[in-house]
């Protein structure tokens, strides 16, 4: 069995009275893209501070590639903030052979990192171009090349596309595929539902310092014991409800938008024979995606002391507040 490139256990860390990290448990495994997920608030940037060492656990033990976190292991890691990590009046080679400078890399060792960083983010060609002239996208990927340059065994990407349009967007996915590719492992912090479900081979889910649901896409899919997912638009959405409760459907509001968990996939017409006699403004359909699994599990009751973190069984979901925002007037 391959050694994990990180190993949280029971980690503890509070600030003052507030409780940010509540017995955090959390593995990654070599080549993997791990998500994790979390509202404002819910211990994201405290834990990659512990793992970087610039913040002390109060308990709890992290290793990264089988090694106590120390002043050592930072090598071990890259981290991509959120802001990106580049000299503007520097060149991108410039900014590249700065920071492998400070790491130690000297030589050729240095200059073959260097030309290895440029071409895995596609920016051989502008080695020589000022960071400052470079689009939002091309800094976003300096800025991973740079947390690539000592090779660390595990890259953290903090919000990797936050302010990107949408085609900087999908050159950041291409390039997290790639890095995935080279054999390399990630930890994926981001607040984009669809940028977790297209990258992450896992997804945890943390609210007020603790895990609460972990696994693939597929496996997190038992919060919503559902086939697929019924957006209704209708004025009367208290008929709809009553008329969905006879035939056994969940409903719930995601945006303000009534919506309904259907046991199995039916066809239109027989969606519109469950719904026959209610006005209808409009009907659309899809599956079971992460936003739904998210907003299950972010509002879900919160864990109580002894409970089991991140309990999940087959079939079965946490009893639940059926209104989770203010529905549509």
């Amino acid at each position: 069995m391959p050694q994990l490139v990180l190993e949280i256990e029971h980690l503890h860390k509070t600030y003052g009275k507030q409780q940010v990290l509540q017995d955090l448990n959390l593995h990654i495994w070599p080549g993997e893209i791990y998500g994790l997920l979390g509202p404002n608030g819910a211990g994201k940037t405290t834990t990659i501070n512990i793992i970087g060492n610039l913040v002390r656990a109060d308990r709890g033990i992290v290793r990264i590639g089988g090694r106590l976190v120390s002043q050592s292991s930072k090598r071990l890691i890259g981290v991509s903030p959120q802001e990106n990590l580049i000299y503007r009046g520097l060149s991108c080679r410039e900014n590249l052979n700065f920071f492998a400078s400070l790491y130690g890399l000297r030589g050729r060792q240095r200059s073959r990192r260097v030309w290895a960083c440029l071409e895995a983010v596609s920016l051989r060609s502008r080695a020589n171009t000022l960071a400052e002239t470079l689009s939002g996208g091309m800094q976003r990927r300096l800025s991973m090349a740079i947390s690539m340059i000592h090779q660390p065994k595990l890259l953290i990407l903090d919000e990797p596309t936050t302010g990107l349009d949408i085609e900087a967007r999908y050159e950041i996915w291409h390039l997290i595929r790639e890095l995935q590719h080279q054999g390399i492992t990630v930890l994926l912090t981001t607040h984009l539902l669809e940028e977790a479900e297209r990258l992450c081979d896992r997804i945890g889910i943390l609210k007020e310092g603790r895990i609460l649901a972990e696994g693939t896409l597929s496996e997190l899919c038992q919060w919503v014991p559902a086939a697929e997912v019924v957006t209704i638009q209708t004025t009367d959405e208290a008929a709809a409800i009553a008329r969905a409760q006879t035939y056994g459907f969940t409903h719930r509001y995601y945006g303000g938008d009534l919506c309904f968990w259907l046991p199995s996939v039916l066809e239109l017409r027989e969606i519109l024979q469950c719904f026959d006699g209610i006005p209808l403004v409009s009907i659309s359909r899809q599956p079971v995606r992460l936003e739904h699994i998210y907003v299950e599990v972010t509002h879900s009751p919160p864990i109580q002391p002894g409970q089991i973190r991140g309990a999940i069984l087959p079939g079965t979901a946490p009893n639940l507040p059926t209104r989770l925002d203010n529905p549509r007037k």
